[in-house]
């Protein structure tokens, strides 16, 4: 198993406060209604155009992290991704759009999951009251980079801005020279535009996981022993639950799973080992997050920090506040994944009745065969 110093942890911890706004990530940022978006490179290589993105943690992770935030009334411009994109709407309201000129929307409040398809124009509205903030993933190390929609790069123009062919942004009222049009990107074709994958509403509506259509369930094999019996709510792939019964609303590869965490106060999920590297975003303060088999390492995460636990890692999670703490989990990989918890938690919850099948969901201990081996 691999160990972390405390040093080493605390670099893995991204707190609220370290997030680093970039206001000219994209080439949309002087467009009048946009100029005022500020946006977020946590985790991962990063998909800005922009020299000046500071990226928190750029070890690749097979996907990337991300955020926005903006004003009431500011837009994020429609653009595309060749990667899934996934839009955490962690506050306010933002309207999403999508098609060849953004013609279908559909709302995100709090709590809600987004994952929008590939090679589809996308964009987002914040038109809530307030700052607003969204996390987003993007799946790949390397996701290829933007299209943005022919109307943006050419009203960019007017503001000196371009793009490269290699997706690097150019400002000549910076002194950069005007790129010549072999050297930048070009508007998409009309007649490309028009061959776009198209998405119907009804078609969009079964691509978000709203705050109501969370399915929390006991998740783990600890379940039953005192102070454990943590939840919890898949939302893409194939997660770290150890519940058969859980169903993601959204399956479709996007390189990385998605689920919520529930835990009490006072609850926790005991130690447990993991082959993926693994990402925590907390809503809600009062998450602590100890390493190692001794658990000798610590971090407590604040509302809306994000954490980066590496492969192999003996990991558990306690609710150390008064009130319920959800968080999201993002793990590497489209397979399912197999939380290796310790001796320890197997022995009492086979001693509960509990036990692990050979798919690794927990199942009554008096039905598996040959139960040593299973369990190892």
């Amino acid at each position: 198993m691999t160990r972390l110093t405390q040093t080493e942890a605390n670099a893995r911890h991204v707190k609220r406060s370290d997030y680093r706004s970039c206001t000219v990530a994209f080439i949309d940022c002087r467009t009048p209604g946009s100029h005022l978006k500020q946006n977020y490179s946590i985790i991962g290589p990063g998909v800005t155009s922009s020299s000046e993105q500071v990226i928190n943690l750029p070890e690749a992770h097979g996907f990337n992290i991300g955020a926005a935030a903006m004003p009431a009334g500011i837009t994020n411009n429609l653009h595309i991704h060749f990667t899934a994109e996934v839009f955490m709407v962690y506050d306010g309201e933002y309207t999403f759009r999508w098609g060849s000129n953004g013609e279908n929307e559909i709302i995100g409040r709090p709590g809600d999951i987004l994952s929008v398809p590939t090679w589809i124009f996308r964009g987002f509205t914040n038109t809530g009251t307030g700052e607003g903030w969204v996390f987003t993933a993007l799946g790949g190390d390397n996701t290829g980079g933007v299209i943005f929609h022919p109307e943006i790069i050419r009203e960019a123009a007017d503001f000196g801005l371009y793009l490269s062919k290699n997706n690097q942004l150019i400002d000549t009222t910076q002194g950069d020279p005007v790129p010549s049009e072999d050297q930048r990107m070009a508007p998409m074709p009309d007649e490309d535009v028009a061959k776009l994958r198209h998405y119907s509403p009804e078609d969009m509506r079964a691509r978000i996981v709203a705050t109501s259509d969370r399915d929390f369930r006991p998740a783990f094999i600890d379940a039953g022993l005192d102070g454990c019996g943590a939840e919890s709510a898949p939302v893409i792939g194939y997660g770290i639950t150890q519940n058969r019964d859980h169903v993601a609303r959204i399956r479709n590869p996007h390189g990385f799973s998605m689920e919520w965490l529930r835990l009490a106060p006072g609850q926790k999920v005991s130690a447990f080992a993991l082959a993926e590297k693994m990402v925590v975003i907390p809503r809600d303060a009062g998450l602590r997050l100890a390493m190692n088999d001794t658990g000798d390492v610590a971090v407590d995460l604040g509302r809306w920090d994000t954490v980066s636990i590496p492969a192999g890692v003996v990991r558990s999670l306690e609710n150390t506040s008064d009130a319920v703490v959800e968080a999201l989990v993002i793990v590497s990989g489209d397979h399912q994944k197999r939380p290796q918890f310790r001796d320890p938690a197997i022995d009492a919850a086979f001693a509960k009745g509990a036990a692990l099948d050979a798919q690794g969901y927990v199942a009554e201990a008096h039905l598996i065969p040959n139960y040593g081996l299973v369990a190892e």
